[in-house]
């Protein structure tokens, strides 16, 4: 899973920088010193999941929230973990706030600080978009529980997942920097059609449940991977 991935992720952050949008220098993934970049998994975590579905999923889960947690602690806070990581069948989630788990969907859950998503929508993702598709989807709700616990406050919910997306580029860039995920040729064009086959009509952005257009979340997700989280 994941090695050919940075030679795109990087072309596509120095044209996201060319066509004027700001943002700092892009940093060494091998830095030395940097929190963001030494978190590691355990060699019991990398090497017991990445081999089925399920795997990469509770493996997407363990890293995602293991970075999180060294992140936190680098900043001298504690990350909450998720209470809860609920795989659900269509129209048998759990509810949120008294609002249904909908069908072919992934979120969030504040209330109950939990993530739930329908499996089924997900391994038919995973079939059609690869494994790529899970550690994105996964990471990005992972990334609306960091916002849940930093007290982040947006005017759009645009700007709410295109900082997810972000965040999910932040916290995969390490993992493969770290060598906590194994890479595969491919996976770089993978994580592009999974963010590009999300994006929104070019006229949605003050939708209240707008995502971003395919460009916005690429580059949302580029810059992370490329910058780190503190670029979000």
């Amino acid at each position: 899973m994941l090695s050919r991935l940075l030679p795109a992720l990087a072309a596509l952050a120095l044209a996201v920088l060319t066509a004027g949008c700001g943002g700092g220098p892009a940093r060494d993934p091998a830095a030395e010193g940097s929190p963001e970049r030494s978190a590691s998994a355990t060699p019991a975590a990398s090497e017991a999941g990445g081999e089925t579905f399920e795997s990469d999923v509770e493996l997407a889960r363990s890293l995602g929230e293991d970075f999180w947690r060294r992140r936190f602690e680098a900043d001298g806070l504690r990350y909450e973990p998720l209470r809860d990581f609920i795989a659900y069948q269509p129209l048998k989630g759990p509810a949120c706030a008294g609002e249904p788990a909908l069908p072919n969907n992934a979120f969030y859950c504040p209330e109950g600080h939990f993530v739930a998503f329908d499996e089924r929508w997900m391994r038919e993702m995973n079939d059609r978009l690869g494994d790529a598709s899970i550690y994105l989807i996964i990471l990005h709700e992972i990334g609306h529980a960091v916002q849940a616990q930093t007290m982040s406050d947006f005017r759009l919910n645009v700007e709410r997942e295109l900082q997810a997306d972000c965040y999910a580029g932040g916290a995969l860039g390490t993992l493969v920097s770290a060598g906590a995920l194994n890479a595969e040729e491919g996976d770089e064009e993978e994580l592009l059609i999974n963010l590009a086959s999300a994006g929104d009509p070019s006229d949605a952005w003050w939708r209240p449940d707008a995502h971003g257009t395919a460009g916005q979340r690429q580059q949302a997700f580029a810059g992370g991977y490329n910058q780190g989280v503190d670029s979000c």
